[in-house]
């Protein structure tokens, strides 16, 4: 028995590092921003062949009531028959379809990197829960199933297991109720997009944008959703990845140890440098105002030339999917960051 979590993993690559040193106005912890590349799905298994003459008969019945329905499901099929239609918009040759390419291209890259990870996941090709939890043994020879576990594979300098863990659950925590609000949001918007169909020349576009966010905030909440549920039958599991950790070590760019972070304590450096600067307080200059800036409360972990390596160490394609939304989230990170708030 082929257990269908064998070949799933979830790939943590930490963004950003909150600052020890700053503390936020309301006193909660500063989150840190994570990319998730997901992995969980399987294919849907073929139907099992007739044993004898009657099932067969009746398993041909039941294939010619259903032939004509997709065999990935209507759901997908719509979803993959949009994604072929968008694909085509550019590859032509100018005019509106073109244009429209290439300022929805331009949208998608200013959507959250997070529901863009999310979204590629599609529950109903992941594992079932319920059948793991609950599988009958059908003979007494046969051991029972074995349940596997999807890997959370993360850099140990940067995460150790448990903190890996707790920022996923916090990770959905937060994301489910943020696409349930997107998701109603775009679809009350929706109608208003309704006068828009009067006219004929080119479809009614802000109609399908509408319908198109509604549908991408739907995907990933109840990916969230699915991932909430996996957390809670502990089924996912961390990983350490030492070729990951090699990233962060080659861009010297690890987590600083609870140590070197007591060396590096303010109370003390500040209270070396009073001494010095006893003499110069008494006379204080525009200069030592534009000097003392404030700490950011987080600090970028990787940039754009970190990608490569992580792609080399996961055998991802440089033109995949993978690759562009990993450039996406290492850029939105720096984004943020470089605004200085707080909650990113």
């Amino acid at each position: 028995m082929v257990n269908p979590l064998r070949k799933m993993r979830i790939i943590a690559v930490p963004l950003t590092r909150p600052n020890a040193r700053v503390v936020p106005p309301n006193g909660t912890k500063l989150n840190r921003l994570t990319y998730y590349q997901f992995q969980i799905s399987a294919k849907q298994k073929p139907l099992s062949t007739a044993t004898d003459e009657k099932s067969g008969v009746a398993h041909s019945e039941e294939t010619e009531k259903r032939s004509w329905l997709p065999e990935q499901g209507i759901v997908n099929w719509a979803t993959g028959k949009a994604a072929d239609i968008w694909a085509g918009f550019g590859k032509a040759e100018g005019g509106w379809k073109l244009k429209t390419y290439q300022v929805g291209e331009k949208l998608v890259d200013r959507m959250e990197f997070e529901e863009l990870a999310l979204k590629s996941i599609d529950p109903s090709l992941g594992p079932s829960i319920t059948q793991l939890k609950r599988s009958p043994v059908l003979n007494a020879k046969e051991e029972p199933p074995k349940v596997c576990f999807i890997p959370l594979i993360f850099p140990p300098s940067i995460l150790s297991p448990s903190s890996a863990l707790s920022e996923l659950r916090t990770y959905t925590e937060r994301r489910v109720p943020r696409h349930r609000r997107g998701f109603y949001g775009w679809i009350i918007v929706a109608p208003i997009t309704a006068p828009f169909m009067i006219i004929p020349i080119i479809p009614n576009l802000p109609f399908f944008f509408c319908v198109w966010r509604a549908w991408s905030h739907y995907r990933a909440y109840k990916a969230s959703k699915y991932l909430q549920s996996l957390l809670e039958h502990d089924l996912i599991v961390p990983e350490p990845s030492e070729p990951l950790d090699a990233v962060y070590h080659m861009h010297k760019l690890a987590e600083p140890s609870p140590s070197s972070l007591l060396l590096e304590d303010p109370t003390s450096s500040t209270s070396s440098s009073s001494t010095s600067s006893s003499s110069s307080s008494s006379s204080p200059t525009p200069e030592s105002a534009t000097k003392s800036k404030p700490e950011p409360p987080h600090t970028v972990l990787l940039t754009r030339d970190s990608v490569p390596a992580i792609l080399s160490a996961f055998a991802f394609k440089p033109d995949s999917t993978a690759a562009a939304d990993m450039y996406r989230a290492v850029e939105q990170a720096r984004v943020r960051v470089s605004s200085g708030r707080t909650e990113l």
